[in-house]
């Protein structure tokens, strides 16, 4: 659990967690801690708290999810499926004792599996909070694996203003050019008529290292550089005429890769095991 601007960060390993074996959902904690599904979250780790209900708007297409003929390809390290592209929550958030209520805040979910856990680098992002609320943008992408097959993809995923959802990512037909550092996102995906452009910022100083799971050793380990307030702005064309332009303030970024983490940490004179680290700041941060 993470807040902006504050950059209060805590996070918590949960002994007795699953996932709903009929669905979308899953539950951490004998008590439990956590639990959450398509309509509701709820966390209670003593002072920190959420309790959300949630109206989702679910991914259209039921033949293949965000990972489009990937999906279909068994054992591969990693999957990723935006399955609400835009949604409404409602409810509470009390976090390093600030407490918020929030009524049809825009809201964004996501499922992630794999063979392996997460792969050995990544890059990921989403972002709404557009002067369209029906628009959201996200993107996930990484070095795929599985035995000889060694590949580099990422998958961009729009939904317009209007709801129309677009989805690029396949290596042959509509691929998408990837350049990303621990500061920067930029992206340029082609096909089926559609042409995207993204490009995002974000000052490291204000990443949080986050820890990602390693499922065979049954343990955390810093991996991510976690943006919560990233600058993105994206451009859609359809055969060359323009679509739609929006920028947001809110984009969520991430850049990640266990090397880069322990690196990040110890830069900011941490501890290089350690399981998370808020924003290092020059100053106040200011409130967007």
């Amino acid at each position: 659990m993470a807040a902006w601007p504050s950059g209060y960060v805590r996070t918590e390993a949960l002994e007795g967690s699953h996932t709903d074996p009929r669905g979308l959902g899953v539950r951490g904690g004998l008590e439990p801690a956590f639990e959450g599904d398509a309509h509701s979250l709820r966390v209670n780790l003593g002072q920190d708290r959420l309790d959300f209900r949630i109206e989702a708007e679910r991914w259209p297409r039921r033949s293949l999810g965000g990972s489009s003929v990937f999906q279909m390809v068994p054992g591969l390290n990693q999957y990723w499926h935006p399955w609400m592209l835009g949604g409404r929550a409602s409810g509470t958030a009390t976090l390093g004792g600030e407490t918020w209520e929030f009524t049809n805040a825009q809201v964004y979910g996501e499922k992630n599996w794999g063979k392996e856990g997460f792969p050995e680098a990544w890059w990921w992002g989403q972002a709404q909070g557009f002067d369209e609320p029906g628009a959201c943008v996200a993107f996930a992408g990484g070095i795929v694996t599985s035995g000889p097959l060694r590949v580099e993809v990422t998958a961009l995923v729009v939904r317009l203003p209007d709801g129309t959802v677009v989805r690029l990512g396949n290596p042959a037909v509509s691929p998408v050019r990837t350049r990303t550092s621990d500061e920067r996102w930029d992206l340029h995906g082609r096909g089926y008529g559609w042409t995207i452009d993204l490009s995002a910022t974000a000052p490291l100083d204000h990443a949080f290292v986050l820890p990602v799971p390693l499922p065979s050793e049954h343990r955390n380990t810093p991996g991510d550089l976690e943006h919560l307030a990233g600058d993105l702005t994206v451009t859609v064309r359809r055969f060359g005429r323009h679509v739609w332009t929006g920028s947001t303030r809110l984009a969520a970024l991430e850049h990640g890769g266990l090397e880069r983490a322990r690196t990040e940490l110890s830069r900011r004179g941490l501890d290089p095991d350690m399981t998370d680290a808020g924003p290092m700041f020059d100053g106040p941060p200011q409130r967007r």
